[in-house]
């Protein structure tokens, strides 16, 4: 027989049961949907993570105190002072910009008779450009103000909502830890990350906070929490890690601070996403080998059925391989056109998903090609079986039976 009428007989005979068709397909449909949906959310949150942490500052590295003890226990101890932070900026030639910062979760500040927990931040005008943030309305508090433990505060637009409502923040007083403070700004929105609103904030001058807010002393200088410098450029990252090291060694006497870059976080994210993706995109794949499996029920449904026109075909002369042709391309088909099927309602889903949220997935050409191919192998695959049993029928014995 020649391959085309193969194929317009295959089509025939599986038109002529569309349901049963259908829902031989169904496994097929929705494990390709499934893979192409996972792996084009999957890369659309690596790129929305990854597009949020560069936002954060360019090439940001953050320097904080090693708290382990000798037998690896954590400690309280805050080695950094601020004093580091400006041996920091003047002598590593690696770094642009450089702040330090004092957090604490949970402060409660408080506007008239409203009360509402927010993050304090105490830290320094260099913020503004290590974070890569700026200010809305008003502004930010300078060096002067810095230095002379001015009680002002700027606030994060989402918090500033909770706190004022629709009145403007701006000269308002409030009051953190029972000390009056003045509204100087509020900044831009960031958005959430990690699940946590940036905007959600109050940043006060780090002096402010070492002395008026958290109580910090030392001997040494004012303990803060860790520094964040911006390196001059992507080039410049490891260096500035090396110099920074190096200095502060010298400083105290040993290495005990530890120094983390947005690279190696990036690659960790990348790392974690796309371990995740792959866990799920085989899970998501377990059902294009049920739906081959159901393709081999129904084909070997389909032999039985058919055994007297397999019996009359043999008869005028059909050969084995005829019949097994037959069968293989009625498997192969069905499983194609699960897999097109499929791809088009995962396509769909990854639209969906673009449209209503704010991931950015895309539509992965290679994971498309995959899964269909794999769909299609999986029917070439499980249909060997019944096409086997089909083409070893012999006539005789198929036309009495029948």
């Amino acid at each position: 027989m020649d391959i085309l009428e193969s194929i317009k007989m295959a089509v025939t005979t599986l038109t002529a049961n569309k349901l049963r068709s259908t829902l031989t397909m169904l496994g097929m449909i929705i494990g390709n949907a499934s893979v192409i949906a996972i792996i084009g959310i999957g890369q659309g949150t690596q790129t929305f993570m990854t597009q949020k942490l560069e936002a954060l500052g360019p090439n940001l590295l953050t320097v904080y105190t090693n708290n382990e003890d000798n037998q690896g226990l954590a400690t309280q101890e805050h080695t950094l002072v601020l004093s580091d932070l400006e041996a920091i900026d003047s002598q590593v030639p690696a770094v642009k910009d450089a702040t330090a910062h004092i957090f604490m979760a949970g402060a409660p500040i408080t506007y008239g008779s409203k009360t509402i927990q927010t993050s304090l931040l105490g830290t320094t005008p260099a913020t503004i450009q290590v974070r890569n943030v700026s200010v809305g309305i008003g502004r930010f508090f300078n060096a002067d103000e810095q230095q002379q433990q001015a009680q002002v505060v700027t606030l994060g637009p989402t918090f500033a909502r909770k706190l004022f409502g629709s009145e403007t923040p701006l000269g308002k007083e409030v009051q953190i830890n029972n000390v009056s403070f003045q509204v100087i700004g509020v900044m831009k929105a960031k958005g959430s990350f990690l699940g946590q609103d940036q905007d959600d904030i109050a940043m006060i001058p780090i002096t402010t906070m070492a002395t008026q807010i958290a109580g910090r002393e030392s001997p040494y200088g004012i303990p803060i929490d860790y520094i964040e410098v911006s390196a001059k450029g992507k080039e410049s990252i490891r260096t500035a890690a090396f110099q920074m090291t190096n200095l502060l060694s010298r400083r105290h006497g040993k290495k005990d601070v530890k120094i983390s870059t947005q690279k190696s976080f990036l690659d960790l994210v990348g790392q974690m996403t796309g371990a995740m993706s792959l866990m799920l995109a085989a899970i998501a794949g377990i059902s294009l080998v049920v739906g081959g499996i159901g393709i081999m029920n129904i084909m070997l449904v389909s032999v039985t059925e058919r055994t007297k026109e397999i019996g009359l075909r043999k008869a005028i002369g059909a050969t084995q391989g005829d019949i097994l042709a037959q069968f293989m391309i009625e498997a192969i088909i069905l499983s194609f056109a699960g897999g097109f099927v499929g791809t088009g309602i995962g396509i769909g889903g990854v639209m969906i998903v673009a449209a209503l949220t704010p991931l950015q997935p895309a539509v992965p050409l290679g994971a498309i090609a995959v899964a269909v191919g794999i769909s299609g192998s999986i029917g070439l695959i499980f249909g060997v079986v019944p096409a086997k049993q089909a083409a070893k029928l012999d006539p005789i014995v198929a036309l009495r039976s029948a």
